[in-house]
């Protein structure tokens, strides 16, 4: 083959699930596999095998060099990558025992008790896992990357199943995580007494507390992509032609950033192909200041390559959560949002649920529960009118994975568009 490129992960994951004051399944596996891609002549071929005796490796080697003969040339081919220059990326805390079965249950055990202690019901899962990736190309570049991760996710439900509350944390060090204080968090919401109210569809002023907040980055983010705003496909396209780096699309108070480097949400030090993470502003005082850009488009166009990023970090304010409830005279508290997804890429206009914890604010306080809506929203409007926002924090994010860091927000005119008889 003209280049050969190796990528080897694996790990162990451990994880425990938990259900009205007992365990229901518990798992450990470990994992390993090895990609071999074959490179010739502007074609790649690639084999992936979970047996890494010689034979194996042998015969995969040779069947990737015979895909790569087999398919055709790829007008946009770029050779592997040679050797890069890495940030630091702390992710990984030498205790595998705290991310064991035996150290999952004692979490558990917190969030059962506290909901015992409450008088609801808890659920759950927790998660604790080490995994590392290693990427060689025959053209010198070498990256070898280890990470620990737990993470653990709290729903608690009223006796009478009729509302529910939620909390949770992801970190990479396990001695971070605070199953009590989480436990707390899902059981106070659960425990409201008032009946639920069903709100009218329309516009409100919403609060989102971080995990909220973070989805919504996660969206606003994972559009970036330099190819699509340079072929007019993206929210990010200028008319006309080409993309809207530069410009103030977003309130002043919005940042998004990337880092390796990061104490909070720190992004890994090589990206898809080997491509470094550096540290950068994404979005900076509202201005799109890069995009993604794949190195294959960034051959195309004479440009530096950016990979995607799973973590990031959305620089929070000053004005805390219960000083944004005092200053909203008619609202909505929403803890956390689900099964989202974008409806119109160029307009960035995301559908989505509220879940397991939404508050009526009233006069600057909590009056009732609210029973959930299905909201539909332009997330560049959303963050064109950002009022306030409250110190940055960790938080659990499900969709696309990854670490993230978030402020909670306020905002004002939020789009809900139907009410939601689910729990």
């Amino acid at each position: 083959a003209d280049a050969c490129v190796i990528e080897i992960d694996g790990g162990e994951d451990h994880s425990l699930r938990f259900s009205r004051g007992s365990a229901t399944t518990n798992t450990s596996a470990t994992s390993l596999s090895l990609k071999i891609s074959s490179h010739i002549n502007g074609r790649i071929g690639s084999v992936t095998t979970t047996h890494l005796d010689d034979k194996t490796l042998e015969t995969a080697q040779r069947r990737s060099e015979e895909i790569a003969r087999l398919l055709p040339a790829d007008p946009e081919y770029v050779s592997p990558l040679g050797p890069q220059h890495y940030e630091n990326s702390i992710r990984y805390h030498d205790a595998p025992k705290l991310l064991q079965l035996d150290a999952l249950v004692s979490h558990a055990q917190q969030a059962i008790e506290q909901g015992q202690l409450m008088n609801v019901e808890t659920y759950g899962c927790i998660n604790g896992a080490r995994r590392f990736d290693a990427l060689a190309t025959s053209n010198g570049l070498f990256s070898f990357e280890r990470r620990s991760e737990i993470d653990l996710s709290v729903t608690a439900r009223t006796q009478k199943d009729n509302w529910s509350g939620w909390a949770g944390a992801h970190e990479f060090f396990a001695p971070r995580l605070n199953s009590t204080q989480i436990a707390l968090a899902a059981c106070k919401k659960a425990a409201a007494s008032a009946a639920p109210k069903d709100l009218e569809p329309g516009s409100y002023t919403v609060i989102l507390e971080p995990d909220a907040t973070a989805e919504l980055a996660f969206w606003l983010m994972s559009a970036m992509d330099a190819r699509a705003a340079d072929e007019g496909r993206s929210f990010y396209a200028r008319p006309g032609g080409g993309s809207r780096i530069g410009e103030q699309l977003f309130d002043e108070k919005l940042t998004i950033r990337v880092s390796p480097g990061d104490s909070l949400a720190p992004e890994s030090s090589a990206g898809y192909e080997g491509v470094p993470h550096r540290s950068r502003d994404f979005i900076k005082n509202g201005v799109l200041s890069a995009l993604y850009r794949s190195r294959a488009w960034a051959h195309k166009t004479n440009a530096e390559p950016i990979p995607f990023a799973r973590n990031f970090i959305v620089e929070g304010g000053p004005t805390s959560l219960e000083e944004m409830i005092r200053a909203t005279k008619r609202g909505v508290l929403i803890t956390r949002l689900w099964y989202t997804n974008l409806l119109e890429p160029r307009a960035l206009l995301l559908t989505g649920l509220t879940r397991d914890g939404n508050f009526l604010i009233e006069n600057g306080r909590l009056t009732a529960p609210a029973s959930n809506m299905r909201f539909n929203q332009s997330l560049g409007k959303l963050f064109a009118r950002i009022e306030a926002l409250s110190p940055t924090q960790r938080t659990w994010r499900a969709v696309g994975a990854g670490a993230s860091a978030a402020p909670a927000l306020l905002v004002k005119d939020f789009v809900f568009s139907s009410q939601s008889s689910g729990i």
